[in-house]
């Protein structure tokens, strides 16, 4: 009987150590950031590894369009693109953690 006890002893150990490899990375994804883009980079958008837009830049060019329907489209399809590649970018960093194991309750 007190080999399963260590047993689960040492699988509870390793889910505190994931845990806390994903509590770092999750971190480490507030800091990091990535770019998105639309119309040939009119429009940029700066989105963290969470998630979070942190600022969007809008060219001159774009605004001498005067076209406020354009405008709108390139700014939702830059944030678009700036939140999948900040997913894109969480999902490496956090199965490197899991090992690629979808395991609910640590993402």
């Amino acid at each position: 009987m007190s080999g399963s006890f260590g047993e689960m002893g040492n699988l509870l150990q390793q889910a505190q150590r994931m845990q806390k490899a994903l509590d770092e990375a999750r971190a480490e994804l507030r800091e990091a950031t990535v770019e998105g883009s639309a119309g040939g980079g009119v429009v940029r958008v700066v989105v963290r590894g969470d998630g979070m837009v942190e600022s969007i830049e809008i060219t001159d060019e774009a605004l001498e369009a005067k076209d406020r329907q354009i405008l709108q489209e390139l700014v939702l399809a830059a944030v678009r693109d700036g939140i999948q590649r900040a997913s894109r970018l969480s999902e490496e960093r956090l199965s490197k953690v899991t090992g690629g194991l979808n395991l609910p309750g640590f993402m």
